[in-house]
């Protein structure tokens, strides 16, 4: 998998007249460091399947009620229950589903039923960049709960001490440029100095007009198709690459 990556790796430029140093890599979950799969195959259909019953059980647990109040002011006059399963088909980003999806995850992984997986040549390369004095962080559509719930249960043990911080749609949709601002804002860190990598080209779009440096990676298992206009990287080590040739 990976030579054949190798070779049609492009390094694209990066815009003239930024530091030429990062210090902060942050990184998107789904396609990126993660398999597609898991999320779509093994994630989702169990959020699916026990969404009535969690509704059904912990509906008056302050946490989960108010998370159903969002979802009757989004969609009014819908049963709660099928806007969800509605959202859900349609896979959209909306927070409350995004928030009790998690806390649906959450008794999975309690339970022993739910793992994360994680694309093996992620951990040895967070941890190599964490002791290089690289700040870590995640930036995913996932809420932030179920962020650290995948890390903490993955398949190579809890990698959460190796981030940071973690960001999901509430500080902005990963679509827009101000998101990448606001997260820059937060970690202290010049748009300059942060590098984005993930599969999906929009969101890196939205990172570079925010003054970052962004990367693709393009996982053959997920289907990612490569983008012209992105360093891409078939492993998240060959972004050792883009960082070494900034940094220098």
């Amino acid at each position: 998998m990976g030579a054949v990556f190798h070779r049609r790796r492009y390094f694209a430029p990066f815009p003239r007249g930024l530091s030429m140093v990062v210090r902060a890599v942050v990184l998107d979950i789904e396609g990126t460091i993660a398999p597609i799969a898991f999320v779509r195959d093994i994630l989702f259909p169990y959020a699916r399947k026990h969404l009535a019953d969690f509704l059904a059980d912990h509906g008056d647990e302050p946490a989960v009620a108010s998370e159903i109040a969002a979802v009757r002011q989004a969609a009014p006059g819908m049963d709660v229950t099928k806007a969800l399963l509605g959202w859900m088909d349609l896979d959209l980003k909306i927070p409350p589903l995004k928030a009790l999806q998690g806390m649906i995850w959450q008794t999975g992984y309690d339970r022993g039923e739910l793992r994360g997986r994680i694309y093996p040549d992620v951990p040895p390369c967070l941890r190599a960049w964490r002791e290089r004095g690289l700040a870590l962080y995640i930036y995913s559509s996932g809420s932030v709960p179920a962020q650290r719930l995948l890390l903490g249960h993955s398949d190579a043990g809890d990698l959460c001490p190796l981030f940071s911080g973690f960001f999901d749609s509430k500080i902005g949709a990963k679509r827009e440029a101000a998101s990448y601002q606001a997260i820059a804002a937060q970690i202290g860190v010049d748009a300059s100095d942060c590098l984005f990598l993930s599969d999906v080209e929009a969101e890196l779009d939205a990172a570079r007009r925010a003054g970052w440096r962004a990367a693709q990676v393009v996982r053959e298992n997920d289907g990612t198709v490569g983008s012209t206009r992105f360093p891409n990287c078939a492993i998240l080590p060959d972004a050792d690459a883009l960082l070494e040739s900034w940094n220098t």
